[in-house]
């Protein structure tokens, strides 16, 4: 884990959990920690590979249903990827993402434009929007770039010229 300052954030995730009427056990803080530590937005199931030998009496379920808490008090956000696996962060400042279909990376990205645009007003019609995000689906830098350097490595061998062996 990123040796990084996070009391802030842990302060007020303690104050949320207290005003929930939820206890603050070594599991929740733990699990808590790791999301505000990450930054590939891990799913349930990697999130627990990575305390398992911290917590040894951690649970998946109880890592699953911590993250269903976490998510009711708005401390973490859950996104459904390409893949359909939910991938989780946890919430520290307003940001969108970008998801590579090739590498199936999440990246985080601001967009001030979009975060001061109003709503439309057709929208009251609807219902209330409790929260806006833009998720732009696509291929990340580096896939891209893995593909033009195999596609120019098959370009050059297809056009090297032919040799017949020597005899």
């Amino acid at each position: 884990m990123a040796a990084r300052n996070f009391q802030p954030q842990l302060q007020r995730f303690e104050q949320i959990c207290r005003d929930a009427g939820l206890k603050v056990t070594h599991q929740r803080l733990e699990i808590y920690r790791e999301l505000l530590a990450a930054h590939d937005h891990p799913s349930a199931e990697a999130l627990y590979k990575r305390l398992e030998k911290r917590l040894p009496s951690l649970s998946l379920d109880t890592v699953y249903r911590t993250l269903a808490t976490f998510e009711q008090l708005e401390l973490v956000h859950r996104l459904e990827t390409v893949e359909s696996q939910a991938r989780y962060e946890a919430l520290t400042c307003r940001h969108h993402h970008f998801l590579c279909a090739e590498c199936g990376g999440v990246f985080d990205f601001m967009w001030e434009t979009f975060d001061t645009m109003h709503l439309p007003p057709t929208l009251e019609q609807i219902g209330a929007a409790h929260r806006t995000t833009v998720i732009v689906h696509g291929t990340c830098a580096a896939c891209a770039r893995a593909v033009q350097d195999a596609t120019e490595q098959v370009t050059e061998i297809a056009t090297q010229p032919e040799t017949s062996p020597t005899r």
